[in-house]
């Protein structure tokens, strides 16, 4: 991924605010390893550091069109590039890049362009014929992207919070699926899929119909001019990427790159993922590179998590923890691109917690808020984690077509029933079980639902905890409440956390961008009310699914620790 930073409309064009803003963009050069651009057009600033994974030699940004009127500086990858360009054919495109298209698209389109584009990304446009302005951000948010605001007036914008947190008076998330425009001063949503009105789907499952829609997906991605592999867990959403990848790579123009496809897992010694990822590996015949961590490797990486990730979110942090250790050793051996399995369990409603639901349309509805809030929690931290060490993932279950294809899907054929043999994510699983031309051997597509902060090992968690437990007093925790007022931590573990959080963004508009509530099992605030028992169990890991997980936690009165 690449860092972006905007200032719009600043008061001050002098060489000092020059190298203020190369200041507070080198803060994002993790992001963006391979160059660094810098583009003023009288009181506007377009910075970037760039990972080049497409036409390394001419995409630097910012890009412009052929008078270079119209600058971009973008965070992404159009994957319906090509298809655009041949839309464009009075234009001069001055790269082979796959963001080249954006200034061109603009030139043709206007502002509605921007859902015009199939891929994933974050940018600011700046047209200096009458020194207008948009900002974007990919339907789903699988970019990350904030916004600010300077007491002069000005309009900040950058990938990470980090690029503005002290440059302005106020900031938030820029939501996802939506666009800034200065002409009107306000947002307005540019992605409306029909899924995220109140209505229910109908649609009937053809398991066909769901395979080709991820297989597409997945095939979309595999463009790159470098190395790439994957993240493979061992559990059902990884490995089917992988699988997929595997099956179609050599018809594609990433297997230019020769060898075998590469895969990559993490755990503690003995981990469940270790050993069905290993298991999965040997099936689908990929070359694996399996890393081992150790509890206090992780507790000694909280501090950088922390500040990469931009959260104080416990499921997020335990998450991104042995992620961000991995993406260090995934780098070191030349890769830069990684394709993963993230969003499967928000579309299908894979946590264990969906055992739950009481009908298929609070099920659906569900589905829907998890969607929808993926930003604040796995995409957020499959961005940061891996862009601090210059590492890019894409996402094939959160495709805009794929998509449309499985939220339309009638919920009731999402929904868990034991008694018919239907576990978590079974319309997944089915439209993937061929035995003519098995996808995966069958304990691996049939595998229960393992969180990624659980699956790297039971032990990371409670470890976590006694660390917390030991830094934080049981006087600590009485006046949290004082301490933190806004998302008052509730356990010591969370305490922790924040303790970090606030020593690197002090911000109370940093605070605000961090979300909050109830949780069992990775739930929403909502579902929690599913099931009485868990409002005396919450914790977002997949073992406090009482009478689900097959090593569930068990019962806990007190949730301090």
């Amino acid at each position: 991924m690449c860092g972006i930073l905007a200032v719009l409309g600043c008061s001050d064009d002098s060489q000092t605010k020059r190298a203020r803003v190369l200041e507070l963009s080198r803060r994002l050069k993790h992001r963006g390893p391979d160059w660094s651009g810098l583009y003023q057009h009288g009181d506007c600033y377009l910075a970037h550091q760039r990972l080049a994974i497409v036409d390394p030699n001419s995409g630097d940004q910012p890009l412009f069109n052929e008078d270079k009127s119209v600058a971009v500086t973008v965070n992404g990858e159009i994957y319906n590039h090509e298809q655009l360009r041949k839309k464009l054919v009075n234009h001069k495109f001055r790269s082979g890049s796959d963001c080249d298209v954006i200034a061109h698209m603009y030139e043709e389109y206007g502002e509605d362009f921007v859902d015009m584009l199939d891929g994933i990304f974050s940018f600011v446009l700046l047209d200096a014929r009458d020194n207008s302005f948009i900002v974007a951000r990919d339907a789903i948010g699988i970019t990350s992207l904030y916004i600010g605001w300077g007491l002069d007036g000005s309009i900040w914008v950058s990938s990470e919070l980090k690029g503005l947190n002290d440059a302005c008076e106020q900031f938030e998330s820029f939501p996802p699926g939506h666009m800034y425009t200065s002409k009107s001063r306000g947002l307005r949503r540019w992605y409306n899929p029909p899924w995220f009105s109140d209505s229910i789907p109908s649609v009937p499952y053809d398991p066909f119909v769901l395979r080709h829609a991820l297989e597409n997906a997945v095939i979309k991605r595999l463009m790159t001019d470098f190395p790439f592999g994957v993240l493979l867990s061992g559990g059902l959403d990884s490995s089917l990427i992988t699988s997929i990848t595997a099956r179609y790579l050599a018809a594609t123009k990433a297997a230019k790159h020769g060898g075998k496809l590469h895969s990559f897992c993490i755990g503690l010694e003995g981990s469940p993922d270790l050993k069905a990822a290993r298991e999965a590996a040997d099936y689908l015949g990929t070359v694996h590179h399996e890393f081992h961590f150790t509890v206090q490797d992780g507790i000694d990486a909280i501090e950088d998590v922390i500040y990469h990730i931009e959260t104080y979110d416990v499921t997020t942090i335990r998450a991104s923890t042995p992620m961000f250790l991995m993406a260090r050793k995934i780098k070191s051996l030349g890769v830069k691109m990684l394709i993963s399995g993230e969003g499967a369990d928000e579309v299908f409603g894979g946590y264990l917690y969906f055992h739950k639901a009481p009908n298929k349309e609070e099920f659906h509805r569900e589905t829907c808020r998890k969607i929808k809030a993926l930003h604040q929690y796995d995409c957020l931290r499959a961005n940061k984690a891996t862009s601090a060490w210059g590492l890019e993932v894409r996402v094939p279950f959160l495709d805009k077509e794929f998509l449309n294809v499985a939220m339309s899907i009638d919920p009731k054929s999402k929904m868990i029933k034991k008694d018919e043999g239907r576990i978590e994510k079974w319309v997944l699983r089915k439209a993937f079980d061929d035995e003519e031309c098995p996808y995966l051997p069958k304990h691996i597509l049939y595998r229960q639902k393992e969180q990624f902060s659980d699956g790297v090992g039971y032990s990371w968690i409670d470890g976590l905890k006694a660390h917390a437990a030991d830094h934080v007093s049981d006087k600590m925790m009485v006046n949290a409440s004082c301490i933190f007022p806004h998302n008052t931590p509730k356990t010591k573990e969370a305490y922790y956390y924040r303790m970090i959080f606030e020593r690197f963004f002090p911000q109370n508009s940093a605070r605000l961008t961090v979300p909050g509530g109830a949780s069992v099992a990775c739930s929403t605030a909502k579902a929690v009310e599913w099931d009485v028992a868990w409002k005396n169990n919450l914790d977002p890991s997949g073992r406090a699914a009482l009478g689900v997980h097959l090593s569930a936690y068990a019962m806990c009165k007190s949730p301090v620790l």
